[in-house]
């Protein structure tokens, strides 16, 4: 079977295999917090999206990429998507990358503190950085834009199939996240873009474009 991006905490990985970076996605937690492992085909190189529970197993879903880890991207600060990051990052010695208003508020150093339009590189694959302001100050999202194909989108808890993250506690704001899923992910990326957020299932811009409106109108 192909790549579906279902997966359960406690379940094995799903694999999906591009040309030139293989993408795989575990569900940890009870909250199913989505992890996700970045192989490049042509060096081995990897890089983890949200370490976010389970080092144990984190550690297997790099070993079955079959390379070692060089660098962690934290896609926000809120404390889910970051429990397994000290024991990931002492095991590895990766380096650390998140943006740059969330930075202080992880539990670890950060080695690379990233703006919107910056590039995070690892192997010879190039992600490129969008800053989604509402959910955190901080959040991002990484943009892989596949020479042989469409784009992928990792987008942490900035969005979601059926709609933005969580923007109902204290500083955070709808308004500045729908502005800015809008701006910079719908505006600039096509409907044959794939994303992969920070909980749940996968979908497609496509799939979602229709429903902005809805989002907008009803305010989450």
């Amino acid at each position: 079977m192909g790549y579906t991006g279902k997966v359960r905490p406690g379940g094995p990985a799903d694999v999906r295999e591009l040309p030139r970076l293989t993408i795989r996605k575990l569900s940890v937690s009870e909250m199913h917090n989505n992890v996700y492992l970045l192989s490049c085909r042509a060096t081995g190189e990897q890089l983890l999206v949200d370490a976010a529970d389970e080092p144990d197993r984190i550690m297997q879903l790099v070993a079955a990429g079959g390379g070692s880890l060089g660098t962690v991207v934290t896609t926000h600060q809120h404390w889910d998507h970051v429990r397994a990051l000290p024991d990931v990052v002492a095991r590895t010695g990766a380096r650390t990358v998140a943006g740059r208003e969330d930075a202080a508020a992880l539990p670890v150093p950060v080695d690379v503190e990233v703006d919107h339009g910056d590039r995070v590189s690892f192997g010879a694959v190039d992600l490129d950085v969008i800053h989604l302001r509402g959910h955190t100050p901080g959040s991002i999202a990484l943009a892989y834009r596949d020479p042989d194909g469409s784009t992928h989108l990792f987008t942490g808890d900035s969005l979601f199939p059926g709609g933005v993250g969580a923007t109902h506690y204290p500083g955070q704001s709808f308004e500045a996240l729908i502005a800015d899923v809008s701006a910079r992910v719908f505006d600039v990326y096509d409907d044959d873009t794939w994303f992969y957020p920070g909980h749940g299932d996968d979908s497609t811009i496509g799939a979602e474009r229709p429903h902005l409106p809805e989002w907008r109108d009803r305010g989450w």
